[in-house]
Parts: structure tokens; sequence; C-alpha cells
């Protein structure tokens, strides 16, 4: 393998520099015929002896990470961003299917340092109460993607579809989806207001992409779609540690959330 590689769907792809690597609906990885993914949405290319990342399309965002969801950030059309850990997911919408991709550096600029149990979260930023609901809402939107092994695409279940699956009413599961998307909100996790405060048009997609990438949901939660729809969940709040997103990065357009990050030298 190459300095840089990117899996997708189980197949291997290696950009060569000084060339720029295409990535959308056409391109060097040609993701899906969907139409309402760009032709070309994101760019990887070798400038200054580092990789980046670059969004070139015009609407479309996309949700950068690296594997242990200690940092994220937002990719808005225009920015771009370095490619500097051993493996970096990005996760992104068109439309109602949701896509993942991993890219991997062989000789990665930073490396993540795990917590340990004595630190206690001390080091994360705006700590997040959820009742056990707010939750299950998260897990009913992102259960196709935490039901999937590896890299690739699924679609986004719409809210009735995630209402039925957890037995409620599709009132109810709005309501519960307002309270989560509010308290994300609150932390500066952008993407799920739209203008005037009120809630953006692609809040569902967003908050998978939050959920999924920063570890707030995971496959261990799905048991909380079998419980029975009756049992008045909601009343024991769970703890997550999110993190608190800079009002501005250094590049324009993109948003990060870092945890810790340790820069190999």
């Amino acid at each position: 393998m190459g300095e840089l590689a990117i899996e997708y769907c189980g197949e291997w792809y290696e950009p060569q520099e000084p060339a720029v690597f295409s990535i959308g609906r056409e391109g060097d990885l040609a993701i899906d015929d969907n139409p309402y993914l760009h032709r070309k949405f994101l760019s990887i290319a070798k400038d200054n002896g580092i990789w980046w990342l670059t969004n070139i399309g015009s609407r479309i965002s996309a949700t950068i990470a690296d594997s242990g969801g200690g940092m994220q950030a937002w990719l808005a059309p225009g920015a771009r961003l370095p490619v500097v850990f051993e493996q970096t997911r990005i996760i992104f919408s068109a439309g109602s299917t949701t896509y993942e991709f991993d890219v991997h550096l062989k000789t990665p600029t930073f490396r993540q340092d795990p917590l340990s149990a004595a630190e206690g979260g001390d080091t994360t930023i705006g700590p997040v109460l959820f009742t056990e609901s707010q939750k299950a809402v998260m897990v009913a939107l992102a259960e196709p993607l935490l039901r999937r092994d590896g890299t690739g695409y699924s679609a986004l279940p719409t809210s009735a579809e995630a209402a039925e699956r957890l037995g409620w009413s599709q009132t109810r599961f709005n309501r519960k989806l307002d309270n989560v998307c509010e308290k994300l909100d609150r932390v500066g996790v952008a993407g799920l207001r739209g203008a005037e405060g009120k809630p953006a048009s692609n809040r569902r997609a967003r908050l998978v992409e939050h959920a999924v990438t920063s570890q707030l949901v995971t496959s261990a939660d799905l048991a909380l779609l079998d419980r029975p729809a009756d049992n008045p969940a909601g009343t024991a709040p769970i703890r997550e540690n999110v993190q608190q997103q800079a009002p501005e990065a250094a590049l324009p357009g993109a948003r990060t959330s870092i945890n810790r990050m340790t820069r190999n030298t």
C-alpha cells in the first residue's frame, strides 16, 4: 500500500502525487450514481508535503473524524483540512443516503491518545446529559450505519420509520428529536439549526453523522431498539461527553472538536 490509501466498500484506491484525486458521482472514486451527489464533491491532493482533503462541492458538507472519535470536523463547501491521522473517517449524506469511507495514512502526523480512567473525562468540554429515550432517537436514526460492517452506504430512515421502529408516535419522536438537536446545538455542534433558530432541513443526516463519528452511539446501543414500546424510557439520564466545537477553525468553513491530539515527532 502507498503512503495514502482510501477504503470504500471493500475496495482500495491510492492517490498519487502530484495528481488531484477526486471523489463524487464521477471521478477517480465514483461513489454512487446519486443525483443529489456532486459530480465531484471531495478531492485529496498533496501540497507542501501534507495531504489535504478539500470540499469542492457547493451544497453538501462532510463530517471528518479520527477512528477513535476524539476529533471531529465539519467540512463545509470550499473548506479543506489536512489528513493527519493514521485512519480518518469521512461521512456525508446526499439525499436520503449516507456514505462512509476511510482514509489511511502510513506516516501520520498526529496520534490519538486514549483518555485514562483516572482522568474521568475532565479534559472534555461540555458534558451533555441525554435521557435513555433521547439516546434511542439517535440509535434509531443511525441503525443502518451501526449495523453495517465497514465502509459503504446506507439509506437514512425517515422520522416516521424511526418512530415506528421504536413503537412511538411520530409526535413523540419529533419532540425527542427536537430535544436532542437543541442540546447539541447549545454546545456548538453545527448543522442542526437553520435560519432564525429553526430546525435545519437536513438535521437528521447531520445528527447521525455527528453521533456516529463522535461515538455518542455505537453498535452496543442497538439493544435500546428492542425494548418494549410501553417502557417509559427517559427517566434515567445518560451522560455523554460531547466536545464543544470551536467557533471557527483556522481554515475557512471547517469546525473541529478535539479530545486530545499528540503530534508525532
